[in-house]
């Protein structure tokens, strides 16, 4: 199992809305990301800048690179653009973080 994060940004005021959506997240993409090989995904907020942190574990033989040609990926993408940072495909603009410290 393999943890990675990454960092998203959310559009000023939007926090209340982002956290409805994901409230209601569609059975379907979620067990697209299951079946992707991703768990114990968590999201994050800063509500001083708007920065998103998310942190997921995925298996081994996750296929995390197949998601964004999935027609729910590409409908959840078209769902959240009104309210976050997009790349011109649609999904959101994302920066991979690297780990410096980890305590077990």
């Amino acid at each position: 199992m393999e943890t990675i994060a990454f960092r998203m940004r959310l559009d000023p005021g939007q926090r209340d809305e982002y956290e409805r959506r994901h409230r209601a997240l569609w059975p379907e993409l979620a067990d697209a990301l299951r079946d992707a090989g991703i768990s114990d995904y968590w999201i994050f907020v800063d509500d001083s800048n708007g920065h998103l942190f998310a942190v997921l574990k995925r298996r081994d033989d996750h296929t995390m690179d197949r998601l964004p040609h999935l027609p729910v990926m590409r409908k959840w993408w078209d769902y959240m653009a009104d309210i976050m940072q997009t790349e011109p495909d649609g999904a959101p603009v994302q920066q991979p973080l690297d780990a410096v410290f980890h305590l077990r």
